[in-house]
Formats: C-alpha cells, sequence, structure tokens
C-alpha cells in the first residue's frame, strides 16, 4: 500500500542563489514520523537541435562539482517565473548561436526525485540559423557539432556522463528511429 507522506512541519535551512535547502518532518506508514531533506531548485531546460546537415551542437564546459569538464547538450536554469520555452529558446542562442525555427517540448524529468524538486524540461529544435553566441559572464564554454551515430558511439564510451544530455540523446534516437512495438 502507498502512502502518501504528509508534511508535519518544514525548516528551511539554508537559502541561496540556485537552491535552497529546507528540513520536512513528515508522517509515514503505521503514523510514525520521519525527516526529509528537500534541495529546493526552480528547474531548467536542456535543448537537442539539429542543424540542416543532421548534426547537433553540443558544448564542453567545466562542472566544478564534479571537478572535471563534462560534454552536454546546451541547457540552463529557468529563472523565476520563467517560461519553458522562452528558457530554451534564450539559453540555446546564448550557448550555439543558433536560433530555432521550431522548438518542440518533448518531456520532462526529475534528475534526483529521492530529494529534489529540480525538473528539467527536454526540448527539440529545428530549422536552425546561425549566429553569435552570448555566453553569460561566468560561462566559459567551446561548442562543438557532431553526427548522431558519433554521439550514440560515445555514450558506449562512457564519454558523455552528464545525465539530462544522456536522456535527451536517447529520447531523440528512440523518435528518429521510429521504433515499432
Amino acid at each position: 500500500m502507498i502512502v502518501e507522506e504528509k508534511t508535519m512541519s518544514s525548516e528551511m535551512i539554508y537559502q541561496g542563489a540556485i537552491i535552497n535547502l529546507r528540513r520536512d518532518e513528515v508522517t509515514v506508514k503505521d503514523g510514525r514520523t520521519s525527516y526529509r531533506e528537500i534541495v529546493e531548485h526552480g528547474g531548467g531546460v536542456v535543448i537537442l537541435g539539429v542543424t540542416k546537415e543532421g548534426r547537433i551542437p553540443m558544448v564542453r564546459q567545466y562542472r566544478k562539482a564534479p571537478e572535471k569538464v563534462v560534454f552536454e547538450l546546451p541547457a540552463g536554469k529557468l529563472d523565476p517565473g520563467e517560461d519553458p520555452l522562452a528558457a530554451a529558446r534564450r539559453e540555446f542562442r546564448e550557448e550555439t548561436g543558433y536560433t530555432a525555427e521550431e522548438v518542440k517540448h518533448v518531456s520532462a524529468f526529475y534528475p534526483t526525485i529521492g530529494y529534489s524538486t529540480e525538473l528539467l524540461h527536454i526540448y527539440f529544435a529545428s530549422g536552425l540559423t546561425a549566429g553569435e553566441t552570448d555566453f553569460d559572464e561566468n560561462e566559459a564554454l567551446e561548442t562543438e557539432e557532431y553526427e548522431p551515430g558519433k554521439l550514440y558511439k560515445m555514450i558506449g564510451e562512457g564519454v558523455i556522463d552528464d545525465g539530462k544530455t544522456l536522456i535527451a540523446l536517447l529520447l531523440y534516437r528512440f523518435q528518429t528511429d521510429k521504433l515499432t512495438d
């Protein structure tokens, strides 16, 4: 039997620029109580664009949490109250220089559902027109374009280890391979 946890009390432990951390006391099965630490995050977007030549723009950037350069699709956080579609268009243009005629919402997922409210929206972009990048002042990235087959090979080799990128690329493969039941 699934038991919905009711919040008895909530304490804000930390408030930051990107995340907040709270501790909730909740009811669990048999009426007992337990604690849950929840990371509050405003969510974000990830964009898989495809050029006229069938290539997918990717970015390389240093990520502090894993202490390494990560190979990933263009992505970014949502500003408070920002529409995810607007954020997807903005982030894609800023990080790749491309604008897109069509930007389609494909899916959304919780990358760490056990302790975070973060919801990431996946978009596919097509009808791309090249332009200039416009990185945020604290961003230092390199943009590269790859054939989908090469990216799938890189997944198998462990070169691509960013979760949002893996999910978006595999969704793209699922949709373009026209898999049947």
